[in-house]
């Protein structure tokens, strides 16, 4: 409930900070997921260039979700000592930076070989099971994200 001394626009920023968090999120998700199901071991030119779109989409989900994940936690909700003192924040925190650079090895192979003339590329296994790692791990984070919202992992 509001009261009313409360600063509307503080509100809605923080609002929309978190609405921003939430779209990185389910925007991060939706296209790590869509890569998985676009891949295969052999794909036609035309299938690749969709991966390498999907995929820049997710790294855009990756950078709206770490600034106002950052935001959220030194500038609007909860103090920034309420998240920096639990211990599942950081397991939280260190999962997504884990994310981030097994990301950087799908990312990196799809740059390199975007002006391919090649009609089939073969994908590396290491490729996809990275992939399939960022899924799993991704899963997690609202587990723990739930945890802390609750106050568990605070000292």
């Amino acid at each position: 409930m509001l009261s009313i001394t409360a600063d509307y626009g503080v509100i809605m920023e923080e609002i929309f900070i978190r609405y921003l968090h939430f779209f990185g999120i389910i925007t991060l998700f939706s296209t790590i997921v869509g890569e998985h199901l676009l891949i295969s071991k052999e794909m036609g030119m035309k299938s690749f260039k969709k991966i390498i779109y999907v995929d820049a989409i997710y790294g855009l989900g990756a950078i709206i979700t770490l600034i106002s994940g950052t935001l959220l936690w030194f500038v609007f909700g909860k103090p920034a000592v309420y998240y920096s003192s639990n211990f599942i924040f950081h397991i939280k925190l260190s999962l997504f930076v884990c994310v981030g650079i097994l990301s950087l090895f799908p990312t990196v192979y799809f740059l390199r070989n975007r002006k391919t003339m090649a009609e089939t590329i073969v994908q590396p296994a290491y490729i996809i099971k990275i992939i399939r790692v960022e899924i799993l791990l991704l899963i997690l984070l609202p587990l723990f994200a739930s945890m802390i919202a609750r106050g568990i992992g605070i000292k």
